[in-house]
């Protein structure tokens, strides 16, 4: 961690200050607390994604205020995604703008999350309805931080990981396919290879106009379900659980759209659902999906637009899918035997 203190020295900040949630403050703060370097203020609020809201975006922008945080401060966003999500977009607007880094202290904040420069809240139940790209001005990865982590949590960042071997790297999913996170010591090189992916691929589409819709694979469903377990289930799904039911989803209407090959949509399933198991919900909540899929920003003229695969390892995107097809791939999902989520 003495690179975060190498890096704020070259550096001058007016203030300092650690935005956390109840998780990163108790496992994480403690570890880098000392590498800050310089006497800090804390913004501290409750975990999980009903946090990354409206409310909590003023509640942050009033501690702010009342740390006299001026145009030179800095924001250091410790914590999973929705703490980077959130301190990034409240950085960002904050005076029209101040300085932050993120800290990711989970699996997906740090593969996916805390790089690449977008920011945002939700708006009710609807994710990441409001948002600026913002990037940070470094990131700090220690993979020391995935020993605080629950076994869920841990198993939903592996999702994310999971991804970027579909949509880019063959290799990376041949090599991880047959594993287990919970045996996973070389959490390293796992996370560079992804952020590699994920930088390479924003640096060629910075805005999200055209390659990086890719990322979003698993996402269009996997946001809609998340979205539906948040506002209806009493222990709501996480988003690498989503994501890992909506890439399964999303995998079989590449086998129906883009000609992915039926072995690859077999061996794609029958992994997730190993690994991640699966989730059962009800067939008469599709048209509630659907609704919150006609949300997703990458939509236009009410057409629902998907990332999806080729082949594994290559992606497109701006694939329109119609209700029907959706419904029969959330069909086929519900037809797998695993063992329930």
């Amino acid at each position: 961690m003495n690179r975060l203190t190498d890096w704020l020295s070259k550096r001058s900040y007016s203030k300092i200050i650690i935005l956390t949630d109840d998780n990163s403050s108790e496992n994480c703060l403690p570890l880098i607390s000392k590498y800050v370097g310089k006497q800090y203020s804390h913004i501290n609020i409750l975990p999980g994604e009903h946090s990354k809201s409206l409310e909590s975006a003023a509640f942050i922008w009033n501690k702010l205020l009342e740390f006299d945080a001026d145009r030179s401060a800095l924001l250091v966003n410790l914590g999973g995604g929705m703490i980077t999500d959130l301190g990034g977009f409240c950085a960002a607007t904050y005076k029209r703008g101040i300085s932050f880094i993120n800290i990711p202290t989970t699996l997906l904040g740090m593969v996916d999350a805390a790089v690449g420069g977008k920011t945002g809240i939700d708006i009710g139940n609807n994710k990441n309805q409001v948002g600026l790209f913002a990037p940070a001005e470094a990131v700090f990865t220690y993979s020391v931080f995935l020993r605080t982590l629950p076994h869920r949590e841990l198993f939903a960042g592996f999702a994310e990981v999971m991804k970027y071997g579909l949509i880019y790297q063959k290799q990376l999913w041949d090599t991880l396919k047959l594993a287990d996170p919970m045996h996973i010591t070389d959490w390293e090189s796992v996370i560079v290879s992804c952020v590699k992916i994920k930088e390479g691929i924003v640096k060629l589409d910075p805005m999200d106009k055209g390659l990086r819709k890719i990322l979003n694979f698993g996402h269009t469903i996997g946001h809609a379900v998340e979205s539906y377990s948040l506002e209806n289930e009493h222990s709501p799904l996480l988003h690498g659980e989503a994501v890992a039911l909506g890439m399964v989803v999303e995998a079989w209407l590449s086998f129906k759209k883009t000609r992915l090959a039926k072995n690859e949509l077999d061996e794609i399933s029958s992994h997730l659902i190993r690994i991640f198991g699966r989730k059962r919900y009800e067939k008469d909540i599709v048209d509630t999906l659907y609704s919150y899929m006609l949300n997703d920003k990458k939509n236009t003229t009410n057409a629902v637009r998907f990332a999806l695969l080729e082949c594994i390892g290559n992606a497109v995107y701006d694939v329109n899918c119609s209700f029907e097809e959706i419904a029969e791939a959330l069909d086929y999902y519900l037809s797998l035997k695993a063992p329930n989520l």
